[in-house]
């Protein structure tokens, strides 16, 4: 097959997260298997006009912030003649709206809508933009085939209409053979970390509000923030509101090694996101044999097996963070429990296997 794809970023962006990961590891196997995939996203300072990224050949046009208005005008003038089998929409905040112009088969891919949710991220003129982008998708989409990549945004689409024959569910994963896939030896002092983009969405702020708490009953607790992103400078300055600057390290970006090493030797992980479309993160530190506490919101409770690899605490709810990463903490047996589950959890996730439910998906729009 030949495949065209467009994301906004790519897997070498600065500004990737979690949806470009899903993407690149998905179609690179896809690649893999002998298939031809082409990406076009927009252009970030410093990066190629055109290369080739694990089997996927990338090119890059236009800026971040019109990079929606290149897509039809690429479209129309070059990629509509290169006779394409199948078209891969992904869905990233401000939709390419393709139903419009593509007339090959398309597959659009989400997330999540961002929704309200929005507002704690961006400011007003910006949110309102992104909620008005989105809520034409449930006219412009409405007879779009689409994947998504958990129940709870499967669930979200059904809420806004759209017709349950049209999707199919193609999980975030890893690759198990980079992760340890075991239970490794943990830090003598206990130790909660939260890896990701620093971002105002993320709601990190509730786990140094949770992990000073804890400090009240643990003073030698430590706290980790892996991950770097525009929300750091405020959460330096919170940690130190508390007075557990001290107690707390903020790693900013990581290695995938000192990543895999670090997730290992913590004695749990904290993820505390208002919204995702699934948590690959939760899965990452499960492969490393840590638990995760996070939030009862979607996509997060879809990557949690709740008393299994990880708990769930109720959004907001900065007391009841505090005790389950408190119990974790001091309950040796029920984090011995978590950690076990964690790996038995994750080992139940794999790019491979996601890419193949994907290119059946794409095989059978094709047909």
């Amino acid at each position: 097959m030949k495949i065209l794809i467009f994301n906004w970023q790519d897997i070498k962006s600065p500004l990737g997260g979690g949806a470009e990961v899903h993407l690149h590891e998905i179609f690179k196997h896809i690649a893999s298997f002998g298939h031809q995939v082409k990406l076009v996203s927009y252009r970030y300072k410093n990066s190629l006009e055109a290369e080739v990224i694990d089997g996927i050949e990338v090119e890059r046009y236009g800026s971040r912030n019109m990079f929606n208005f290149w897509v039809p005008y690429l479209y129309w003038k070059k990629y509509r003649k290169e006779e394409f089998d199948i078209v891969i929409d992904d869905i990233n905040k401000i939709p390419f709206y393709t139903p419009l112009y593509v007339k090959k088969p398309l597959l659009a891919i989400s997330h999540h809508f961002f929704g309200k949710s929005i507002f704690n991220q961006a400011g007003l003129l910006s949110g309102l933009y992104v909620v008005f982008a989105e809520k034409l998708i449930d006219f412009i989409y409405k007879k779009t085939n689409f994947v998504v990549v958990s129940e709870s945004t499967l669930s979200e689409f059904l809420e806004r209409g759209f017709d349950k024959k049209r999707f199919s569910i193609v999980e975030n994963a890893i690759s198990q053979e980079d992760f340890p896939m075991k239970v490794g030896e943990k830090l003598e002092d206990p130790t909660v970390a939260y890896f990701g983009r620093l971002k105002k969405y993320k709601s990190v702020q509730q786990l140094l509000l949770a992990f000073a708490k804890v400090t009240e009953r643990i003073p030698n607790a430590k706290l980790f923030i892996l991950g770097r992103g525009d929300y750091q400078e405020e959460l330096e300055r919170l940690a130190k509101e508390l007075n557990i600057f001290e107690q707390t390290t903020f790693f900013g970006y990581v290695s995938e090694e000192d990543k895999k090493r670090i997730l290992s030797q913590v004695h749990c992980v904290a993820n505390t996101s208002i919204k995702e479309g699934w948590g690959i993160t939760n899965i990452e530190a499960n492969a490393c044999g840590s638990c995760v506490i996070s939030a009862n919101v979607p996509g997060l409770r879809d990557s949690v097996k709740d008393g299994l690899s990880g708990m769930l605490y109720e959004y907001g709810n900065i007391d009841e963070l505090s005790d389950l990463i408190y119990k974790v903490f001091t309950d040796k047996d029920l984090q011995k429990k978590l950690s076990e589950g964690a790996v038995q959890w994750a080992e139940q996730f794999s790019w491979k296997n996601s890419a193949k439910k994907m290119l059946k998906v794409c095989e059978e729009m094709i047909k």
